[in-house]
This record gives C-alpha cells, structure tokens and sequence, in this order.
C-alpha cells in the first residue's frame, strides 16, 4: 500500500491540498496543465488512486470503445449492457451508456458526468485505461482484463478448447481458426484454448490454417477472402472455428457460395451464442457466452465493498452442439 498523501503531492508541486484534491478527483475549476501536473506528480510518487474512492454508488458509466459500436459487436454487448441495467434498477443505480474512442477526450467525459464508478466493456487501449484509473473512482473491466484492473470475462480459454475439441472429436483432420486481433484478451484466449486443443490430440498447428482478419475494411469480404484462401489450400481446411458468431456466419455464406456442403464438407463453430446463430444455414454450431451475467457480475463486482472478494471473475461457457458441425 503507497505511503503517498495528498500533501506529499502538494510539496512537491507547490499546489495547495485542495487543489490537489480537486485535480485527482477530475474536478471543474484548474486549467489542463495544472491537472496534468498533479497526476503525473501523483503517479511519479506511487499515489494510490483507491484512496479517493468513498461514499455509495449512485452513478455508474458503461463505456463501450466505439469499434464495438457496430450491428455485429451490438448483439454481444447489448445483453451485456442489458445485465447491467438489471442490477442497477434493483440497487436504484442509474446507468448511463457511452461509446468513446481512443482519440475522444474520455476524462472530459468524465468529469463531466462524474460517474462514481465506471464499467468499460470489451477491448480498450492501455493508454486510455490508464487515464481512467487516474480518475479514482471504482472500476471493472468486462471481456477484457488487464493487469491491476478488476475484471469479468467468459471462460475464452475453455471455450476455444470445447469448441476444437469438437471439430478434432467429429474427425476433422484440418482445422482452421479465423481470429479477430489477438491484441483483444478475449480473441487471444481463444486462440490458446484452439492451440491447445490441437497441442492435447497430437495433432500439428499448420500456421497456413490460422487467420488474422484485418480491423478495418468490409468484415463480410474479409471473410470470404479468408475462407477463399483456406478452401485454396494444397490440403484444404475441413473445418473451421471462427472467434465469433457473426464470423462463422459469414464463413458458412463463403462457403455455401464456394459449393461447399456444411457440415459434410466443412464443419464450423463460432462462439458467443448471439440470436442469429441458431438461425444460421445450416444452425450454428457454438460457445454459449451468457451475456448477461457478465453485466450483472461486472456491477455486482463495482458494488463489493471489501477487498476479500476475487478481482478476476470468470463467467462459465457451454457448447452448443447444432447442424453446422454435427450431421450426416
């Protein structure tokens, strides 16, 4: 625990306490350049931001980065958001929504609305997370987890591992995985989980078979380009898991296109479970994330008022076995 007080931040920047006080707090009345000082000052000195949390929870901001602010990343976090609302109308805790990217002023946000706590869902750039925790209020991440940060994800890892387990279980031989940015923590949990999978059935990782698609550009295309490539192969994919459902929808569109039958020529799984998986053609086989808990847990977790409590949650996942991965 930091010795560091309110007023070794002041000797050292020749500011008053109160000035100090109100810079750390992300209050109005200073100029940019007098609160720039004291948070580098303060995190020069090892300040710990904790100490200025007090008093109940009234406010809660969800803020979600605006690359997940999109009709195929909405069918996730919008349960997620949805669980959220659930505990905070029972805790009489109002929610508010924002969707910020990393080139927005996030703490002009903040000090604007002055949440007393803040939820933040999916990835986010370190540097922003970082500015966030200088804000001093109680905070969790959600699909994301870093180090120092309290945090609520599904089970990545396990689901990669039930989801190739699966595929190499049904006898596919050749089993392709089409990934989002491994910079995201819950993409590259599943990707281990895939890997591991293999690594536990003796079964070789060809590099040919793993897919990176691009963040910017036409998803669906990106796909189809991705699914053109392994169907290319001198030794084509008979399989493929897919990091997430709209992903796997897209792959099994790429591959009805290329003549493919699904699942006598290429099995798929995705993960997450969205509304529109079962709804697939043929139904989708995946990982059923329940969306929902990771809201609730997320607040539930801003709510603990003692430390005893563990700062890492995982939140269960279940294999949904459908006609994609599974038939004649």
């Amino acid at each position: 625990m930091s010795q560091t007080t309110l007023r070794d931040i002041a000797a050292a920047t020749g500011l008053s306490i109160g000035t100090v006080s109100r810079a750390l707090k992300n209050q109005s009345g200073m100029t940019e350049s007098t609160r720039s000082l004291v948070l580098e000052t303060a995190e020069r000195l090892g300040y710990d931001f904790a100490q200025l949390r007090s008093g109940p929870i009234r406010r809660i901001a969800f803020l979600l980065h605006s690359q997940h602010n999109t009709l195929a990343s909405g069918s996730f976090f919008s349960p997620v958001l949805h669980g959220a609302e659930e505990v905070c109308r029972r805790e009489g805790i109002a929610l508010s929504f924002f969707a910020v990217g990393p080139a927005e002023p996030v703490m002009g946000l903040i000090r604007l609305h002055q949440p007393d706590a803040i939820l933040c869902a999916g990835y986010f750039e370190p540097e922003v997370l970082t500015a966030l925790q200088q804000a001093g209020k109680p905070m969790v991440l959600v699909d994301m987890q870093r180090r120092g940060f309290k945090s609520v994800n599904p089970d990545n890892l396990h689901g990669g591992y039930l989801a190739t387990q699966h595929l190499l279980r049904a006898g596919r031989k050749r089993i392709a995985m089409l990934s989002g940015s491994l910079a995201h923590y819950s993409i590259q949990q599943r990707n281990r989980g895939f890997r591991q999978a293999l690594f536990d059935a003796h079964v070789h990782a060809d590099p040919d078979l793993e897919v990176t698609l691009p963040a910017v550009g036409d998803a669906e295309q990106s796909v189809s380009d991705a699914v053109q490539a392994l169907l290319a192969l001198p030794k084509r994919a008979d399989a493929v898991f897919c990091y997430n459902d709209s992903t796997a929808l897209a792959a099994m569109k790429a591959c009805r296109k290329a003549g493919l039958k699904i699942p006598q020529d290429i099995a798929i799984v995705g993960f997450d479970d969205i509304a529109a998986a079962p709804a697939g053609i043929p139904p989708l086989s995946t990982v059923r994330v329940d969306k929902a808990a990771l809201g609730q847990t997320g607040v539930e977790l801003l709510l603990q008022k003692t430390e005893n409590h563990p700062s890492q949650i995982t939140v269960p996942v279940e294999l949904i076995v459908r006609e994609s991965s599974h038939g004649v």
